[in-house]
């Protein structure tokens, strides 16, 4: 069931509307760095992406919004944002507010941040506002374009004052009223009465993730509803608030079923690191009665290394395993190796600035909980089919095929295509030394 259509826009509405005949949409993003529940919560990466350059991305994706504006007291957090902008070339529409103390500790609102950031805006465009202006939630991982659309266009557009992202709901509430009434009751329905779903009337439940505000409105009022409030629809299986690390870790294991995982091109990648047990083996080793150990690897990724490297993309080879073996495969596929390494995050950070190579344009292959550091330095952490379930969790993307049995070959086929031509197979079986 759909909510009742809006009623006329009120006076101010009506007024702020006329004003401009394609309204002004301002995004606000109140992302504060002293989480309690969750630290450093708002850079908490879920498919590999931090949670406030996730809702940046949805935000310049929406075709109603016309500027964004991060509100933050962390320069981290302002970092990620400009990254997340640079990223898509949108830079000129994203803007950082420094949020000052008053307005950014545990007891601030919400709509003390949206107030300032307003101001803020007011000041940079020299005095000209915006018509409506959204409060956007980072905790809120899987909101899309389709929701931030939705609630500013009924307001913008379709005369609402105030909009809420919300998604439909059928359960019974209960409230303890031991405390006073000696008895519990139901809150959305009568207990003595359980009538058929489809005969109760429709519910809602307030989704968190996204509103909108006319702005006139909103600061006459001071709060984010006001006047006739629009209720905008979303799917209930993306309504998720991250309060707590349970949420958060219940975000990563979501991310690689609700998100639209764009796979990464070529324009997007300037480099390649791969992790070797696990990522370029099945994570198996075969020991004979000598004590040797011997290793499978696939010719399929011998293929698609070949043909990385010569369409010129940097390669390195980085593991922890101290096992020449890693050296010997590396040497056949004439790739730079760093293995027996304990710190895989530093030395990976140390060869990008050896290569002149930015970490947000890397792509890394690994497979497990150690190459997790790895993935929060690189913009593109790919987890193969196999990898651990954290680490799929942590993944911007995810390979249909395990370790082992062509993982590098599908990856390199997003970067040059299915054909891979003018490669070179390299051998099924590397041993020990």
């Amino acid at each position: 069931m759909t909510p009742p259509p809006a009623p006329p826009p009120s006076p101010a509405a009506q007024a702020t509307r006329a004003a401009h005949a394609v309204p002004a949409v301002l995004a606000v993003i109140p992302a504060r760095g002293g989480s309690k529940g969750v630290p450093a919560k708002n850079l908490a990466q879920v498919g590999g992406v931090p949670l406030v350059a996730r809702a940046v991305r949805a935000c310049l994706a929406s075709a109603e919004v016309t500027d964004v504006v991060v509100t933050t007291d962390d320069p981290d957090i302002a970092e990620a944002a400009r990254a997340a902008a640079d990223a898509l070339g949108e830079s000129g529409r994203l803007h950082c507010v420094a949020r000052p103390a008053a307005i950014a500790g545990d007891t601030a609102t919400s709509e003390a941040a949206v107030l300032h950031a307003l101001d803020a805006y007011e000041a940079l465009r020299h005095g000209h506002t915006a018509d409506v202006v959204l409060l956007v939630q980072c905790t809120s991982p899987f909101l899309t374009r389709e929701d931030i659309d939705g609630v500013a266009r009924a307001v913008a557009r379709d005369g609402a004052d105030t909009a809420v992202t919300v998604a439909p709901f059928h359960g019974f509430l209960w409230r303890d009223g031991s405390a006073v009434e000696d008895d519990t009751y139901g809150v959305n329905h009568d207990k003595a009465v359980r009538p058929r779903r489809q005969d109760r009337p429709q519910d809602f439940l307030e989704t968190g993730a996204a509103y909108a505000m006319d702005v006139t409105g909103f600061r006459t009022h001071r709060h984010r509803f006001f006047g006739h409030t629009a209720l905008v629809p979303t799917d209930p299986a993306r309504v998720l608030e991250i309060d707590d690390p349970h949420d958060l870790a219940r975000a990563r294991a979501l991310a690689p079923l609700l998100d639209p995982s764009p796979l990464p091109t070529r324009a997007d990648v300037d480099a390649v690191v791969l992790d070797f047990d696990g990522t370029q083996t099945d994570d198996r080793v075969l020991i004979d009665s000598d004590g040797r150990e011997t290793v499978a690897v696939h010719r399929g990724d011998g293929l698609g290394i070949a043909a990385l490297r010569k369409a010129g993309v940097p390669l390195l080879i980085l593991s922890t395993e101290r096992n020449p073996v890693v050296a010997a495969r590396a040497h056949k596929l004439r790739v730079p190796v760093l293995h027996g390494i304990d710190r895989k995050d530093l030395a990976l950070k140390q060869w990008c600035e050896e290569q002149s190579v930015d970490p947000g344009r890397v792509l890394y292959v690994g497979n497990d909980v150690n190459d997790l550091p790895c993935f929060g330095l690189a913009g593109w952490p790919v987890a193969v089919a196999s990898a651990h379930d954290s680490v799929r969790a942590a993944a911007r993307a995810v390979t249909t095929t395990p370790g082992g049995s062509g993982a590098v070959r599908e990856i390199a086929a997003w970067l040059l295509g299915p054909t891979l031509t003018d490669s070179e197979p390299t051998p099924a079986t590397t041993p020990t030394q």
